[in-house]
């Protein structure tokens, strides 16, 4: 059984369908991205997995379990935290408490300070800046604070959406980095990546999906090979 499984999933806004009938799976220990143009429905797939779009129909299971009708809350609860776009940290509070903050649902204190103190091994400026407000924070600095915040959670499975938007590339390399080996930790991940080739060449599997519909799925390798792919997403 697949850790995540969406089956003819559908969603929309309002009147507006963003989502159309759309399967897909994420095995245990996987990478898998989507891609697709602005207003494909990436994003809106990983808010219907996290609760925070309700599914119009189909079923969403996760590790096993139902995840239609959960609030997002508990969602997290059960092993699936989500890193939105345009990072949402809390500005006001401090790197310090956005990060345990990520972890609000959990009681075990020795685990939540060492998943903390794993943040700023992987993030070091975090640590350096523990006590200052996020929103004092760069832009690729919010970024590493928001994939931390994801983290405190100890998830199974890690929802990232768009984590190198609008970042110069040396943030972008270490974002991927840590992406990689957080994967070779056990992490699962379910990545929405504005950066295709990137992306692909990190991913094991991905799905292109096109105006709420998936179009085609393979390996990243072979979908950094397609010619369809390269013309539309990678400037071939």
């Amino acid at each position: 059984m697949a850790l995540l499984e969406l089956e003819n999933v559908s969603a929309s806004y309002g009147s507006i369908e963003a989502l159309c009938n759309i399967d897909l799976h994420v095995e245990a220990g996987e990478i898998v991205t989507l891609i697709g143009a602005n207003g494909a429905g990436k994003t809106t797939t990983l808010m219907t997995t996290s609760g925070i779009l309700r599914a119009k129909s189909g079923r969403i299971r996760f590790d096993g379990k139902d995840l239609i009708g959960v609030p997002a809350h508990e969602v997290v609860g059960l092993g699936l935290a989500h890193s939105p776009e345009g990072r949402r940290i809390f500005s006001r509070m401090t790197v310090l408490e956005n990060l345990e903050l990520g972890a609000f649902g959990r009681s075990d204190k020795e685990g939540i300070q060492k998943d903390i103190n794993r943040v700023f091994e992987l993030f070091p400026i975090l640590g350096e800046r523990r006590h200052q407000a996020g929103g004092t924070l760069s832009g690729g600095e919010q970024q590493m604070l928001a994939l931390g915040r994801a983290m405190a959670s100890r998830p199974k499975l890690l929802l990232l959406d768009e984590p190198s938007l609008g970042l110069a590339p040396l943030f972008v390399h270490r974002i991927f980095e840590v992406i990689r080996e957080l994967n070779r930790e056990g992490v699962t991940v379910l990545l929405v990546e504005q950066n295709a080739r990137m992306a692909l060449k990190l991913a094991h599997r991905g799905y292109v999906l096109e105006t709420g519909r998936i179009t085609l799925t393979d390996t990243g390798e072979n979908l950094l090979k397609n010619e369809r792919v390269q013309s539309a997403y990678l400037g071939e």
